[in-house]
């Protein structure tokens, strides 16, 4: 088996407290409703919501898990950097192809719920 991981780096004009409340503190009630075809679920592991909580994001097919970090940009924006890691069955090699793909669904979440929140400037204020 096979590990592989891939870092990205995008900016917002998004200030990343905001990305960070709706993206992941409301996660579990957000991204299921605007992405249903994206994500089946997102339930607690462990905890309740606070410091120490663990979720579980529960991803339609063909998607990888997620590692997210949002930094403090230019002009009340945001910096955000992604990580994906794939592990592979046996000596599979991911194809750039696959790679792109991947990186391109990751995004994609990441729009949707940024382009909801310059719609909606109270939301996660």
């Amino acid at each position: 088996m096979g590990v592989f991981t891939y870092s990205d780096e995008y900016t917002s004009p998004v200030p990343p407290a905001r990305l960070f409340k709706a993206l992941i503190l409301d996660s579990n009630n957000l991204i299921p409703k605007l992405m249903p075809q994206i994500v089946k679920s997102i339930e607690f592991v462990q905890g309740d919501g606070g410091v120490g909580s663990i979720k579980q994001i529960n991803f339609q097919e063909g998607m990888s898990p997620i590692e997210v970090q949002f930094l403090p940009g230019q002009d009340g924006g945001s910096i955000n950097k992604m990580k994906s890691t794939y592990n592979t069955k046996g000596d599979i090699v991911l194809g750039e192809e696959q790679v792109k793909a991947g990186k391109e669904k990751a995004l994609g979440m990441y729009k949707v719920v940024e382009g909801y929140l310059l719609q909606n400037p109270d939301a996660y204020a």
